[in-house]
């Protein structure tokens, strides 16, 4: 399975995407991804595992990982990062309905300092910019979508208590690796 993924080790990943040396202090070996995202899981900055998921993952998958991570925090989200999940989520399902690119557009208003605010950002880069009723209103691209799920997972995450921490970690790593693999196995299939 690790043969198929978009970047087979860690090396791969960090030549195809410079931008992740910015994210993680870790430095690329020539380890399968896989095993890589495992052996930063185990080491001493274990959030590192999902930045280096954000990255691995292509960016409609890295936006319905954070999704479903940040679906499994729902108690500790306000009223606004609610409305705004079930938003990213239908853009998920449909990522080319004008609907959910003009109800996601709205974001751009928001300061990006909740966790789902972090993932509207990432799609909105992801689209190089929604269209929006300001013509005027500049678009940017200043980090790829992955920097903005990384931000956004670990912002949720910052809000679970410290004794749970490490297992909600270890459990969105394992859904971000599972997405990974599912996502390799589709391209295969498409190839």
């Amino acid at each position: 399975m690790a043969n198929e993924l978009r970047y087979k080790t860690a090396r791969d990943l960090f030549v195809a995407c410079p931008a992740v040396a910015a994210d993680m202090s870790a430095l690329p070996t020539e380890q399968a991804s896989i095993e890589f995202c495992h052996t930063l899981l185990a080491g001493s900055v274990p959030e590192e595992a999902i930045t280096f998921c954000a990255y691995l993952l292509a960016e409609r998958a890295a936006v319905w990982w954070a999704h479903e991570c940040l679906s499994h925090l729902r108690d500790l989200l306000g009223a606004q990062d609610l409305e705004l999940l079930m938003l990213v989520g239908d853009w998920v399902s449909e990522p080319d309905d004008p609907r959910h690119h003009a109800a996601l557009s709205n974001a751009l208003a928001l300061p990006p300092t909740t966790p789902v605010a972090w993932i509207a950002l990432a799609v909105i880069w992801r689209d190089n910019g929604l269209a929006t009723d300001e013509p005027a209103m500049p678009v940017m691209r200043p980090f790829p979508a992955a920097h903005a799920v990384n931000a956004g997972i670990l912002a949720g995450l910052a809000r679970v208590s410290l004794a749970d921490r490490f297992s909600v970690l270890s459990a969105f790593v394992e859904m971000g690796i599972q997405t990974a693999e599912i996502e390799a196995l589709r391209q295969s299939a498409h190839a």
